[in-house]
Protein backbone atom coordinates (compact mmCIF):
# COMPACT_ATOMS: atom_id res chain seq x y z
CA UNK A 1 0.00 0.00 0.00
CA UNK A 2 1.70 3.81 -0.99
CA UNK A 3 1.20 6.05 1.32
CA UNK A 4 0.95 10.02 1.03
CA UNK A 5 4.05 12.08 0.16
CA UNK A 6 3.35 14.03 3.83
CA UNK A 7 4.07 11.08 5.82
CA UNK A 8 7.34 10.72 4.98
CA UNK A 9 10.27 11.66 8.02
CA UNK A 10 9.89 14.68 9.05
CA UNK A 11 13.93 14.72 8.29
CA UNK A 12 13.69 13.81 4.99
CA UNK A 13 10.93 15.51 3.25
CA UNK A 14 12.82 18.53 4.38
CA UNK A 15 15.63 18.15 2.95
CA UNK A 16 14.56 16.53 -0.33
CA UNK A 17 11.93 19.42 -0.39
CA UNK A 18 14.71 21.96 0.34
CA UNK A 19 17.25 20.23 -2.25
CA UNK A 20 14.78 20.74 -5.17
CA UNK A 21 13.48 23.40 -4.30
CA UNK A 22 10.52 22.51 -6.66
CA UNK A 23 7.72 20.26 -5.78
CA UNK A 24 6.97 19.05 -9.26
CA UNK A 25 10.33 17.06 -8.65
CA UNK A 26 9.06 14.46 -5.95
CA UNK A 27 5.07 14.67 -7.40
CA UNK A 28 5.45 11.61 -9.83
CA UNK A 29 5.65 9.46 -6.86
CA UNK A 30 4.62 8.63 -3.76
CA UNK A 31 7.49 9.12 -1.11
CA UNK A 32 6.75 6.16 1.79
CA UNK A 33 4.91 2.91 2.00
CA UNK A 34 2.66 2.68 5.19
CA UNK A 35 3.72 4.04 8.26
CA UNK A 36 5.97 2.46 10.68
CA UNK A 37 4.04 0.35 13.59
CA UNK A 38 3.22 1.87 17.20
CA UNK A 39 4.69 -0.48 19.29
CA UNK A 40 6.46 -3.94 18.89
CA UNK A 41 4.35 -7.06 18.05
CA UNK A 42 5.25 -8.91 20.91
CA UNK A 43 7.58 -7.15 24.19
CA UNK A 44 7.72 -9.47 26.82
CA UNK A 45 8.51 -8.02 30.66
CA UNK A 46 12.24 -8.35 30.25
CA UNK A 47 12.15 -6.27 27.45
CA UNK A 48 10.31 -3.15 28.42
CA UNK A 49 11.68 0.35 27.96
CA UNK A 50 14.31 1.45 30.72
CA UNK A 51 15.55 4.79 31.43
CA UNK A 52 19.01 5.52 30.43
CA UNK A 53 20.92 5.21 26.99
CA UNK A 54 22.60 1.78 27.72
CA UNK A 55 22.16 0.89 23.77
CA UNK A 56 24.90 3.09 23.32
CA UNK A 57 28.44 1.06 24.12
CA UNK A 58 25.77 -1.46 25.20
CA UNK A 59 28.65 -4.28 25.53
CA UNK A 60 29.99 -2.76 28.66
CA UNK A 61 26.76 -4.35 30.29
CA UNK A 62 28.29 -7.76 30.15
CA UNK A 63 30.76 -6.80 32.81
CA UNK A 64 33.61 -8.67 30.85
CA UNK A 65 36.75 -6.28 30.42
CA UNK A 66 37.95 -8.49 28.28
CA UNK A 67 34.85 -7.83 25.74
CA UNK A 68 36.00 -3.91 26.10
CA UNK A 69 39.10 -4.35 25.29
CA UNK A 70 38.49 -6.34 22.37
CA UNK A 71 35.81 -3.77 21.40
CA UNK A 72 38.21 -0.90 21.91
CA UNK A 73 41.19 -2.67 19.78
CA UNK A 74 38.34 -3.07 17.26
CA UNK A 75 37.88 0.48 16.94
CA UNK A 76 41.33 1.24 16.49
CA UNK A 77 42.93 -1.40 14.50
CA UNK A 78 39.99 -2.63 12.24
CA UNK A 79 40.56 -2.19 8.85
CA UNK A 80 36.68 -2.87 7.73
CA UNK A 81 36.61 0.34 9.97
CA UNK A 82 39.49 1.93 8.53
CA UNK A 83 38.08 1.45 4.90
CA UNK A 84 34.49 3.07 5.60
CA UNK A 85 36.63 6.01 7.37
CA UNK A 86 38.84 6.80 4.55
CA UNK A 87 35.41 6.77 2.55
CA UNK A 88 34.25 9.18 4.68
CA UNK A 89 37.34 11.23 4.31
CA UNK A 90 37.02 10.83 0.51
CA UNK A 91 33.12 12.06 0.43
CA UNK A 92 34.27 15.02 2.79
CA UNK A 93 36.96 15.90 0.13
CA UNK A 94 34.15 15.49 -2.59
CA UNK A 95 31.94 18.11 -0.35
CA UNK A 96 34.58 20.87 -0.15
CA UNK A 97 36.01 20.46 -3.74
CA UNK A 98 31.82 21.29 -4.29
CA UNK A 99 32.55 24.41 -2.39
CA UNK A 100 34.65 25.62 -4.57
CA UNK A 101 32.65 26.26 -7.18
CA UNK A 102 31.55 29.62 -5.32
CA UNK A 103 35.20 30.91 -5.36
CA UNK A 104 36.69 32.60 -8.63
CA UNK A 105 39.60 30.46 -10.63
CA UNK A 106 42.79 32.53 -10.63
CA UNK A 107 46.01 31.80 -12.61
CA UNK A 108 49.54 33.85 -12.50
CA UNK A 109 51.15 34.21 -15.58
CA UNK A 110 54.06 35.58 -16.90
CA UNK A 111 56.45 35.75 -20.01
CA UNK A 112 58.91 37.27 -22.99
CA UNK A 113 57.56 37.38 -26.29
CA UNK A 114 59.60 37.90 -29.71
CA UNK A 115 58.30 36.90 -33.11
CA UNK A 116 58.67 37.54 -36.69
CA UNK A 117 56.33 37.14 -39.31
CA UNK A 118 56.60 36.36 -42.93
CA UNK A 119 56.95 38.28 -45.93
CA UNK A 120 56.33 35.61 -48.35
CA UNK A 121 52.50 35.49 -47.67
CA UNK A 122 51.03 38.94 -49.72
CA UNK A 123 51.27 39.19 -53.43
CA UNK A 124 54.76 40.15 -53.73
CA UNK A 125 57.60 39.25 -51.65
CA UNK A 126 58.70 42.11 -48.78
CA UNK A 127 61.32 41.66 -46.25
CA UNK A 128 60.21 39.66 -43.35
CA UNK A 129 60.82 42.45 -40.20
CA UNK A 130 60.45 41.09 -36.70
CA UNK A 131 58.47 42.56 -33.80
CA UNK A 132 59.87 43.78 -30.80
CA UNK A 133 59.98 41.79 -27.89
CA UNK A 134 58.99 42.60 -24.77
CA UNK A 135 57.74 41.28 -21.02
CA UNK A 136 54.54 40.08 -19.87
CA UNK A 137 53.05 39.50 -15.96
CA UNK A 138 49.46 39.29 -15.24
CA UNK A 139 47.17 38.03 -13.49
CA UNK A 140 43.57 36.22 -15.03
CA UNK A 141 40.04 35.28 -13.67
CA UNK A 142 37.03 32.85 -14.32
CA UNK A 143 34.05 33.12 -12.25
CA UNK A 144 30.69 31.47 -12.57
CA UNK A 145 28.19 33.45 -11.04
CA UNK A 146 25.71 31.38 -9.41
CA UNK A 147 22.59 32.98 -10.39
CA UNK A 148 20.16 29.82 -10.08
CA UNK A 149 21.57 28.26 -7.44
CA UNK A 150 23.36 25.44 -9.55
CA UNK A 151 26.23 25.20 -7.50
CA UNK A 152 24.38 25.72 -4.20
CA UNK A 153 22.57 22.44 -5.46
CA UNK A 154 25.93 20.50 -5.93
CA UNK A 155 27.44 21.92 -2.95
CA UNK A 156 24.18 20.29 -1.04
CA UNK A 157 24.28 17.02 -2.88
CA UNK A 158 27.75 16.24 -1.78
CA UNK A 159 26.97 17.29 1.38
CA UNK A 160 24.22 14.46 1.66
CA UNK A 161 26.68 11.89 -0.01
CA UNK A 162 28.98 13.07 2.87
CA UNK A 163 26.66 12.67 5.57
CA UNK A 164 25.58 9.26 4.39
CA UNK A 165 29.17 8.32 4.31
CA UNK A 166 29.35 9.00 8.39
CA UNK A 167 26.02 7.20 8.36
CA UNK A 168 28.21 4.24 7.20
CA UNK A 169 30.95 4.92 9.07
CA UNK A 170 28.51 4.43 11.99
CA UNK A 171 27.37 1.10 10.62
CA UNK A 172 30.18 -0.47 10.11
CA UNK A 173 31.14 0.62 13.84
CA UNK A 174 28.28 -1.27 14.90
CA UNK A 175 28.13 -4.62 13.01
CA UNK A 176 32.01 -4.58 13.78
CA UNK A 177 31.36 -4.37 17.78
CA UNK A 178 28.35 -6.79 17.49
CA UNK A 179 30.63 -8.93 15.42
CA UNK A 180 33.26 -9.38 18.13
CA UNK A 181 30.28 -9.24 20.76
CA UNK A 182 29.20 -12.82 18.73
CA UNK A 183 32.32 -14.39 18.05
CA UNK A 184 33.74 -13.84 21.30
CA UNK A 185 30.50 -15.04 22.89
CA UNK A 186 30.85 -18.19 20.46
CA UNK A 187 34.47 -18.86 21.40
CA UNK A 188 33.30 -18.78 25.58
CA UNK A 189 30.58 -21.02 24.83
CA UNK A 190 33.18 -23.21 22.64
CA UNK A 191 35.89 -23.35 25.68
CA UNK A 192 32.56 -24.03 28.35
CA UNK A 193 31.52 -27.12 25.95
CA UNK A 194 35.02 -28.04 25.86
CA UNK A 195 35.27 -28.17 29.53
CA UNK A 196 31.80 -30.09 29.79
CA UNK A 197 33.14 -33.03 27.43
CA UNK A 198 36.36 -33.12 29.47
CA UNK A 199 34.59 -33.43 32.47
CA UNK A 200 32.03 -36.05 31.37
CA UNK A 201 35.30 -37.85 29.91
CA UNK A 202 36.49 -37.64 33.48
CA UNK A 203 32.69 -39.27 35.24
CA UNK A 204 32.60 -41.66 31.76
CA UNK A 205 36.68 -43.23 32.66
CA UNK A 206 35.01 -44.17 36.19
CA UNK A 207 32.13 -46.06 34.37
CA UNK A 208 34.52 -48.12 32.74
CA UNK A 209 36.35 -48.88 36.05
CA UNK A 210 33.10 -49.45 37.65
CA UNK A 211 32.18 -51.74 34.66
CA UNK A 212 35.85 -53.78 34.17
CA UNK A 213 35.92 -54.55 37.78
CA UNK A 214 32.57 -55.73 37.71
CA UNK A 215 33.91 -58.01 34.86
CA UNK A 216 36.36 -59.36 36.88
CA UNK A 217 34.79 -59.85 39.56
CA UNK A 218 32.14 -61.87 36.93
CA UNK A 219 29.25 -59.64 38.07
CA UNK A 220 28.96 -58.01 34.78
CA UNK A 221 29.09 -59.02 30.97
CA UNK A 222 32.27 -57.99 28.87
CA UNK A 223 29.39 -56.37 26.83
CA UNK A 224 29.10 -53.84 29.68
CA UNK A 225 32.80 -52.88 29.58
CA UNK A 226 32.25 -52.63 25.63
CA UNK A 227 29.15 -50.51 26.14
CA UNK A 228 31.52 -47.92 28.57
CA UNK A 229 34.28 -47.68 26.41
CA UNK A 230 31.82 -46.70 23.79
CA UNK A 231 30.20 -44.00 25.69
CA UNK A 232 33.81 -42.86 26.95
CA UNK A 233 35.42 -42.47 23.16
CA UNK A 234 32.06 -41.14 21.76
CA UNK A 235 32.59 -38.08 24.07
CA UNK A 236 36.40 -38.45 23.48
CA UNK A 237 36.00 -38.28 19.68
CA UNK A 238 34.25 -34.46 19.97
CA UNK A 239 37.24 -33.09 21.88
CA UNK A 240 39.34 -32.02 18.82
CA UNK A 241 36.76 -31.00 16.98
CA UNK A 242 35.98 -28.53 19.78
CA UNK A 243 39.68 -27.24 20.18
CA UNK A 244 39.36 -26.63 16.31
CA UNK A 245 36.21 -24.38 16.28
CA UNK A 246 38.42 -22.66 19.70
CA UNK A 247 41.13 -21.91 17.35
CA UNK A 248 39.10 -20.68 14.20
CA UNK A 249 37.02 -18.49 16.91
CA UNK A 250 40.02 -16.91 18.30
CA UNK A 251 41.72 -16.05 14.67
CA UNK A 252 38.19 -14.69 13.68
CA UNK A 253 38.23 -12.36 16.69
CA UNK A 254 42.25 -11.62 16.01
CA UNK A 255 40.79 -10.71 12.02
CA UNK A 256 38.54 -8.82 13.80
CA UNK A 257 40.36 -6.96 16.43
CA UNK A 258 43.89 -6.34 13.97
CA UNK A 259 45.52 -8.85 15.61
CA UNK A 260 48.00 -11.96 14.13
CA UNK A 261 46.80 -15.68 15.48
CA UNK A 262 49.83 -16.21 17.88
CA UNK A 263 49.09 -12.57 19.68
CA UNK A 264 45.43 -13.20 19.80
CA UNK A 265 45.46 -16.93 21.45
CA UNK A 266 47.97 -14.96 24.44
CA UNK A 267 44.94 -12.98 24.47
CA UNK A 268 41.58 -15.25 24.13
CA UNK A 269 43.20 -18.91 24.81
CA UNK A 270 42.40 -18.79 28.83
CA UNK A 271 39.03 -20.15 29.25
CA UNK A 272 36.54 -17.95 30.91
CA UNK A 273 32.96 -17.81 31.68
CA UNK A 274 29.78 -17.01 29.77
CA UNK A 275 28.90 -13.67 30.41
CA UNK A 276 24.72 -12.88 31.65
CA UNK A 277 22.35 -13.71 29.58
CA UNK A 278 19.83 -12.10 31.05
CA UNK A 279 19.35 -8.07 30.32
CA UNK A 280 16.92 -5.52 30.63
CA UNK A 281 16.62 -3.53 27.09
CA UNK A 282 15.20 -0.58 26.39
CA UNK A 283 13.60 -1.37 23.00
CA UNK A 284 11.90 1.74 22.47
CA UNK A 285 9.16 2.05 19.65
CA UNK A 286 9.75 1.50 15.80
CA UNK A 287 9.98 4.97 15.15
CA UNK A 288 13.17 5.38 17.27
CA UNK A 289 14.82 3.01 14.31
CA UNK A 290 14.93 6.39 12.01
CA UNK A 291 16.98 8.15 14.71
CA UNK A 292 19.21 5.05 15.27
CA UNK A 293 19.69 3.12 12.69
CA UNK A 294 22.96 3.76 10.75
CA UNK A 295 21.75 2.28 7.48
CA UNK A 296 18.31 4.32 7.72
CA UNK A 297 20.53 7.18 8.11
CA UNK A 298 22.48 6.21 5.16
CA UNK A 299 19.47 5.30 2.67
CA UNK A 300 17.92 8.69 4.02
CA UNK A 301 20.78 11.03 2.76
CA UNK A 302 21.15 8.51 -0.36
CA UNK A 303 17.52 9.66 -1.19
CA UNK A 304 18.53 13.47 -0.16
CA UNK A 305 21.76 13.32 -2.53
CA UNK A 306 19.74 11.93 -5.09
CA UNK A 307 16.64 14.49 -5.25
CA UNK A 308 19.72 16.79 -5.44
CA UNK A 309 21.13 15.37 -8.59
CA UNK A 310 17.42 16.34 -9.93
CA UNK A 311 17.45 19.70 -9.06
CA UNK A 312 20.94 19.90 -10.64
CA UNK A 313 19.53 18.49 -14.08
CA UNK A 314 16.47 20.80 -14.04
CA UNK A 315 19.11 23.87 -13.57
CA UNK A 316 20.90 22.53 -16.42
CA UNK A 317 18.27 24.31 -19.20
CA UNK A 318 19.19 27.85 -17.51
CA UNK A 319 21.65 29.44 -18.36
CA UNK A 320 25.06 30.77 -16.82
CA UNK A 321 26.75 33.96 -16.41
CA UNK A 322 30.92 33.52 -16.15
CA UNK A 323 32.74 36.65 -15.71
CA UNK A 324 35.96 36.17 -16.89
CA UNK A 325 38.84 39.22 -16.70
CA UNK A 326 42.70 39.86 -16.18
CA UNK A 327 44.61 42.73 -15.15
CA UNK A 328 49.05 43.07 -16.09
CA UNK A 329 51.64 44.30 -17.20
CA UNK A 330 53.44 44.23 -20.55
CA UNK A 331 56.76 46.32 -21.61
CA UNK A 332 59.83 46.08 -24.06
CA UNK A 333 62.09 46.67 -21.48
CA UNK A 334 62.01 44.51 -18.10
CA UNK A 335 62.69 47.87 -15.93
CA UNK A 336 60.04 49.57 -17.47
CA UNK A 337 57.34 46.05 -16.56
CA UNK A 338 55.90 48.05 -13.81
CA UNK A 339 55.60 51.76 -14.44
CA UNK A 340 52.06 53.20 -14.75
CA UNK A 341 51.76 53.25 -18.70
CA UNK A 342 52.69 49.69 -18.65
CA UNK A 343 49.54 48.60 -16.97
CA UNK A 344 46.74 46.48 -18.75
CA UNK A 345 43.40 45.28 -18.10
CA UNK A 346 40.18 43.46 -19.32
CA UNK A 347 36.79 41.86 -18.00
CA UNK A 348 34.31 39.91 -20.16
CA UNK A 349 31.09 39.06 -18.74
CA UNK A 350 29.26 36.17 -21.02
CA UNK A 351 26.05 34.71 -20.36
CA UNK A 352 26.12 31.07 -22.10
CA UNK A 353 22.55 29.29 -23.07
CA UNK A 354 22.81 25.91 -24.75
CA UNK A 355 19.16 25.75 -27.00
CA UNK A 356 19.47 22.69 -28.37
CA UNK A 357 21.64 19.35 -27.70
CA UNK A 358 20.02 16.23 -29.20
CA UNK A 359 17.76 15.90 -25.97
CA UNK A 360 21.18 15.13 -23.85
CA UNK A 361 19.51 17.19 -20.95
CA UNK A 362 16.09 16.12 -21.32
CA UNK A 363 17.02 12.31 -20.36
CA UNK A 364 19.61 13.65 -18.05
CA UNK A 365 16.88 14.96 -16.01
CA UNK A 366 14.93 11.42 -16.56
CA UNK A 367 17.88 9.43 -15.45
CA UNK A 368 17.98 11.48 -12.46
CA UNK A 369 14.11 11.35 -11.60
CA UNK A 370 14.78 7.44 -12.03
CA UNK A 371 17.89 7.04 -9.62
CA UNK A 372 15.55 9.45 -7.09
CA UNK A 373 12.53 6.89 -7.64
CA UNK A 374 15.38 4.24 -6.81
CA UNK A 375 16.93 5.97 -3.82
CA UNK A 376 13.14 6.35 -2.15
CA UNK A 377 13.00 2.62 -2.82
CA UNK A 378 16.05 1.95 -1.35
CA UNK A 379 14.67 4.02 1.76
CA UNK A 380 11.29 2.19 2.48
CA UNK A 381 13.28 -1.65 1.58
CA UNK A 382 15.77 -0.30 5.01
CA UNK A 383 12.78 0.83 7.02
CA UNK A 384 11.24 -2.45 6.35
CA UNK A 385 14.23 -4.78 7.21
CA UNK A 386 14.82 -2.77 10.00
CA UNK A 387 11.39 -3.44 12.20
CA UNK A 388 11.56 -6.83 10.51
CA UNK A 389 15.53 -7.20 12.05
CA UNK A 390 13.94 -6.30 15.32
CA UNK A 391 10.99 -7.98 15.33
CA UNK A 392 12.54 -11.31 14.77
CA UNK A 393 15.26 -10.19 17.72
CA UNK A 394 12.94 -9.56 20.48
CA UNK A 395 11.31 -12.92 19.46
CA UNK A 396 14.36 -14.90 19.32
CA UNK A 397 15.68 -13.20 22.59
CA UNK A 398 12.43 -13.82 24.57
CA UNK A 399 11.94 -17.85 22.88
CA UNK A 400 15.78 -18.28 24.26
CA UNK A 401 15.53 -17.00 27.64
CA UNK A 402 12.49 -19.65 27.66
CA UNK A 403 14.47 -22.31 26.27
CA UNK A 404 17.32 -21.67 28.98
CA UNK A 405 14.50 -21.87 31.70
CA UNK A 406 13.49 -25.49 30.05
CA UNK A 407 16.69 -26.62 29.41
CA UNK A 408 17.88 -25.65 33.07
CA UNK A 409 15.16 -27.84 34.62
CA UNK A 410 15.96 -31.11 32.07
CA UNK A 411 19.75 -30.76 33.49
CA UNK A 412 18.80 -30.71 36.79
CA UNK A 413 16.33 -34.01 35.82
CA UNK A 414 19.53 -35.62 34.02
CA UNK A 415 21.73 -35.75 36.44
CA UNK A 416 19.56 -37.28 39.05
CA UNK A 417 18.72 -39.76 36.74
CA UNK A 418 22.37 -40.42 36.52
CA UNK A 419 23.15 -40.97 39.62
CA UNK A 420 20.21 -43.29 40.25
CA UNK A 421 21.43 -44.86 37.19
CA UNK A 422 24.78 -45.71 38.43
CA UNK A 423 23.63 -46.86 41.69
CA UNK A 424 21.57 -49.28 40.64
CA UNK A 425 24.03 -50.92 37.88
CA UNK A 426 26.38 -51.22 41.17
CA UNK A 427 23.47 -52.91 42.78
CA UNK A 428 22.82 -55.12 39.43
CA UNK A 429 19.31 -54.22 39.64
CA UNK A 430 19.91 -52.12 36.44
CA UNK A 431 21.70 -52.71 33.22
CA UNK A 432 24.72 -50.95 31.32
CA UNK A 433 22.27 -49.94 28.68
CA UNK A 434 20.49 -47.08 31.49
CA UNK A 435 23.66 -45.74 32.63
CA UNK A 436 25.03 -44.97 29.55
CA UNK A 437 21.71 -43.69 28.38
CA UNK A 438 21.91 -41.41 31.29
CA UNK A 439 25.09 -40.60 30.30
CA UNK A 440 24.32 -39.33 26.96
CA UNK A 441 21.52 -37.69 28.22
CA UNK A 442 23.71 -35.64 30.49
CA UNK A 443 25.99 -35.16 28.13
CA UNK A 444 23.34 -33.85 25.50
CA UNK A 445 21.67 -32.11 28.50
CA UNK A 446 24.55 -29.97 29.65
CA UNK A 447 25.72 -29.22 26.42
CA UNK A 448 22.68 -27.92 24.84
CA UNK A 449 22.26 -25.48 27.81
CA UNK A 450 25.96 -24.00 27.25
CA UNK A 451 24.52 -23.34 23.53
CA UNK A 452 21.51 -21.92 24.30
CA UNK A 453 22.79 -20.10 26.66
CA UNK A 454 25.21 -18.47 23.80
CA UNK A 455 22.02 -18.16 21.93
CA UNK A 456 20.56 -16.00 24.60
CA UNK A 457 24.06 -13.91 24.01
CA UNK A 458 23.98 -13.44 20.05
CA UNK A 459 20.19 -12.76 20.18
CA UNK A 460 20.91 -10.06 22.88
CA UNK A 461 23.86 -8.80 20.37
CA UNK A 462 21.32 -9.24 17.31
CA UNK A 463 18.83 -7.01 19.63
CA UNK A 464 21.49 -4.30 19.79
CA UNK A 465 22.48 -4.29 16.40
CA UNK A 466 19.00 -4.11 15.10
CA UNK A 467 18.12 -1.07 17.44
CA UNK A 468 20.96 0.47 15.57
CA UNK A 469 23.01 0.53 19.46
CA UNK A 470 26.58 1.76 19.46
CA UNK A 471 27.28 4.99 17.81
CA UNK A 472 24.73 7.89 16.84
CA UNK A 473 25.60 8.26 13.43
CA UNK A 474 24.65 11.91 12.71
CA UNK A 475 25.66 14.18 15.45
Amino acid sequence: MKFPIERLTVTALAVILTITTSHDILADEPLTTDSLPAAWSYTPENLQEIPGGESDHWWRQFSDPLLDSLIVLGVERNYDLRLAQRRQEIARAAMNQARSGWFPTIGLSAGWNAEKSSGATGRGATVSVPSESYFNAGLNASWEIDIFGKVAAGVKAKKAQYNASRAEYAGSMVSMTAQIASTYFTLRSQQRLLQVAQAHCESQMKIVKIAQARFEAMLASKLDVAEAWQTYYSTAASIPMLENAIKASVNSLGILVGEFPPEAARMLAEPGPLPNWKSSVSAGVPADLLRRRPDIVEAEMQLAAAAAQVGIAKKDFLPTLTIEGNVGTASRRLGDLFSGHSFTWSVAPTLSWTIFDGFARKYQLVSAREQMQSAIDSYNLSVLNAVGETENALSSYDASLRHIDLVEKLCVQNEEALRLAVERYKDSLSPMTDVVNAQLNALSGESELVQAQASALNSLVSLYEALGGGINPID
